[in-house]
This record gives structure tokens, C-alpha cells and sequence, in this order.
């Protein structure tokens, strides 16, 4: 019984020194960067420049996003559902998808 209480101890005291240290340090960053990008208005969002990319046709009910070819580059693996009229978005990159209808 005591071994678990100086484990809790131990898990206690690791987790709230370094995590919330380096998290505080990580969030300063992150602001700092999405100040950088939106001073900047002569460039566009990524939100913006990927709307800009017309939706996917696809044969078939059914898209698999990789976000790229290369899996370095990509996100992991998303599948998408076309049934409805409107284009379907990937929740990771925003790339929008439509079924193609051959009549």
C-alpha cells in the first residue's frame, strides 16, 4: 500500500513541474506566430488559400483524405462520405470533396 502512494507522489510532483512550464512556453509561441500571420494582410490565410482550390471529384460514395502523397507531409488517414449535394470537407485539411454523377 505504500509503494502506490509514493508512486502518486512521484507522478504528482513530475507533472506539475515541467508540463505546465513548458505548456505556458508552448502557447507564447503559438500566439506569437498567428500575430505574425494575420499583421501581414497582403498575404492570405491558409483558410483562404485553400478554399481556393476547387472541391475534388471523386467516383464512387466514399474519398480516403491523406492530406498529401507524401505521409510526411499528410495527416492521418480521413474518410469521407459523399451522399450529400454539397461538397464534403476533410476535417484535417479543408480539402473539399464531390461525388461525380455520370449520367
Amino acid at each position: 500500500m505504500a509503494y502506490s502512494g509514493v508512486l502518486k507522489t512521484l507522478i504528482r510532483s513530475s507533472y506539475l513541474g515541467s508540463t505546465t512550464r513548458n505548456f505556458s512556453l508552448v502557447s507564447n509561441q503559438v500566439s506569437n506566430h498567428t500575430a505574425k500571420w494575420m499583421q501581414d494582410t497582403s498575404k492570405k490565410s491558409p483558410m483562404e488559400l485553400i478554399n481556393e482550390v476547387p472541391p475534388i471529384k471523386v467516383e464512387g460514395r466514399i474519398v480516403a483524405c491523406e492530406g498529401d502523397n507524401d505521409p510526411a507531409l499528410g495527416h492521418p488517414i480521413e474518410f469521407i462520405c459523399l451522399d450529400l449535394k454539397e461538397p464534403a470537407v476533410c476535417k484535417y485539411c479543408g480539402l473539399r470533396y464531390v461525388q461525380e454523377h455520370h449520367h
